[in-house]
């Protein structure tokens, strides 16, 4: 019984499929893909330098203001945080916003 198994087992092991191969063969040449080519290199520009003799520029644009009724609460937490009580905050935000 026991060699009738170890005979099975042989002729499956055969039967199954192929075996390993003894060496590695190479695609053909007309098959291999080349490698990419490499990136370009990266855009390197000079900055810009000042110069003595150019004007100054200067930027006559006023600043944005905030909206009255954002000032207006600015300064009563301004108010606040001095530890002014709440007669005090009113007419401490009147003058602050305007």
């Amino acid at each position: 019984m026991k060699r009738l198994s170890i005979c099975l087992m042989g002729l499956t092991a055969l039967l199954m499929g192929q075996g390993a191969q003894a060496q590695y063969v190479l695609p053909d040449p007309s098959q291999v893909v080349p490698p990419p080519s490499p990136p370009p290199p990266p855009k390197i520009e000079v900055p810009k330098v000042p110069q003595f003799d150019a004007p100054p520029r200067y930027n006559y644009r006023p600043l944005p203001r905030n909206s009255f009724s954002d000032r207006v609460s600015k300064c009563l937490d301004d108010a606040a945080a001095a530890g002014l009580g709440p007669a005090d905050r009113g007419t401490y935000a009147r003058s602050c916003a305007n």
